[in-house]
């Protein structure tokens, strides 16, 4: 039985190994540019009139079909005690 000899390369000779490395090193690109964005571009804070409808504490009194799913759920069988326009 001959076994040849292989030659072998270095493994940065191979292509696949960068497609491997190519896709974490997007992600963390990516990410210092969404940090560069967000430190550099900050969200305005928009102070206006208060919505209609809006308390004292600033929460908004919605109808209940827009109640939040939690509570949608543990109240969708009892009765609707809002107070009808």
């Amino acid at each position: 039985m001959n076994i040849l000899p292989t030659q072998t390369s270095p493994w940065w000779r191979h292509g696949h190994v960068w497609l491997v490395i190519s896709g974490p090193a997007l992600v963390v690109v990516a990410g210092v540019v969404t940090v560069f964005l967000a430190i550099k571009y900050p969200d305005a804070v928009i102070i206006g009139p208060k919505p209609a409808g809006a308390s004292r504490t600033g929460e908004l009194r919605q109808p209940r079909a827009l109640a939040p799913a939690l509570e949608g759920r543990n109240h969708a069988a009892t009765p609707d005690k809002s107070p009808r326009p």
